[in-house]
């Protein structure tokens, strides 16, 4: 038997192969520290859980809508307007299975085979496959630690083509933790405002993970408003990940699209989870800020380790809880043993040395880097780090 030709368009992605091979390490008794996965290691705030239980208690466990419980949108309108002054109604939101499948329902409803996507380096590992799925072509725009992993207006210009049909970033950023200001923005759409054929897809999955202030969307720039897809979630915010909760906000067309695909895939997400994530949104963000908070003191930790790795070049992330160095100087080098060629090379190496799984910067279309997670208690980072820097020294 044959399977789809589909499935050789894109690729497994790597924050879960790294995992996995993680996984197989400690089953066999190695302790392994995990720096791959994006995943907060918090429990989910008490009053979210307990508004679950009453849930489940009221019998909410029916099918529900496919773009979601009303409430649950106008919760999601209502975090709109209160965090970033966006003005929605509930016909532009659509609710899914996680950010993972409202960005899948978007590039789905959007590009047709050969239309081009511009995407930013470095990117979440699904970007560039999804455009695949979709028959589209990927167009990277190289950014660079210099420049602190963000783009210019002119290069943005630069890529833009009559083909040109969505242009996709995040902010902050996952694996770079750039976080775009309002000005940057600004200049970005400048150049938007000359091309009304050009959609915007606005990842903002690390919203309340900003350790440099307030959070900007470039949804709030009137001018291309209508031409902008926001995505969010609950996974990251309110260390909801298995409970799987995104959500979209767009125009009125594009959500119609986005829930007509919905509606063969999956129909609406746990009815269970949409009630929690009401109180999610609405409810108090003492527990998020409080988790930014030690997000921060991580952050810190971390960066001063990094720091003490002889030619390590790295930017002091401004969101997210990754940290994403260049690593090409130990391109070359070798343990007698196994030669460091590439990124892959680099952490598959540190995976079975030094017993700690990170993330190699192919994934992300940035092949001179790796990328660490601070998603980890203060005691394992410490003690990856000394690992990581004992095997490093071996290699000459």
């Amino acid at each position: 038997m044959s399977l789809s030709s589909l499935l050789d368009r894109f690729n497994e992605p790597e924050t879960l192969k790294m995992a996995k091979l993680g996984r197989e390490l400690r089953a066999k008794g190695i302790d392994v520290i995990d720096l791959s996965l994006g995943e907060p290691d918090f429990d989910t705030p008490q009053h979210i859980k307990d508004a679950a239980i009453k849930a489940i208690n009221d019998n909410w466990s029916h099918y529900t809508p496919v773009a979601g419980f009303v409430d649950l949108r106008e919760a999601v309108c209502s975090k709109l307007k209160r965090d970033n002054n966006l003005d929605y109604s509930c016909e532009n939101i659509v609710t899914s299975t996680g950010a993972k499948q409202s960005l899948a329902n978007v590039i789905l409803a959007l590009v047709d085979k050969d239309d081009e996507v511009i995407i930013p380096t470095p990117y979440w590992v699904t970007y560039s496959e999804l455009v695949k799925i979709a028959g589209g072509k990927v167009v990277e725009i190289r950014s660079k630690v210099e420049n602190c992993f963000k783009i210019t207006p002119q290069q943005l210009e630069d890529a833009i083509t009559e083909k040109t049909k969505v242009f996709m970033f995040s902010s902050p950023c996952n694996p770079s933790g750039a976080v775009y200001t309002k000005d940057e923005l600004e200049g970005l759409v400048e150049v938007f405002k000359k091309y009304p054929h050009i959609y915007i897809l606005s990842d903002e999955i690390y919203e309340y993970i900003n350790f440099i202030g307030k959070h900007e969307s470039i949804a709030q720039f009137e001018e291309i408003k209508d031409r902008v897809i926001v995505i969010n979630g609950l996974s990251k915010g309110f260390a909801m990940t298995g409970w799987r909760l995104g959500y979209i906000a767009a125009n009125t067309e594009v959500a119609k699209a986005c829930e007509k695909l919905q509606g063969q895939f999956t129909s609406g997400t746990c009815s269970i989870t949409q009630k929690a994530g009401v109180v999610a949104l609405t409810g108090d963000l003492k527990p998020s800020l409080e988790m930014t908070e030690e997000f921060s003191r991580r952050r810190k930790k971390t960066i001063e380790l990094v720091n003490g790795i002889p030619g390590f070049k790295c930017y002091q992330p401004q969101g997210a809880f990754y940290i994403f160095p260049d690593v090409t100087h130990y391109y070359g080098k070798s343990n007698g043993q196994q030669t460091i060629t590439n990124s892959a090379d680099f952490s598959m190496y540190l995976l079975n040395t030094a017993h700690v799984s990170s993330v190699m910067g192919e994934a992300f279309g940035e092949p001179h880097c790796v990328r660490f997670s601070f998603a980890n208690n203060m005691q394992n980072i410490e003690k990856a780090w000394k690992r990581i820097k004992e095997a490093l020294s071996k290699l000459s």
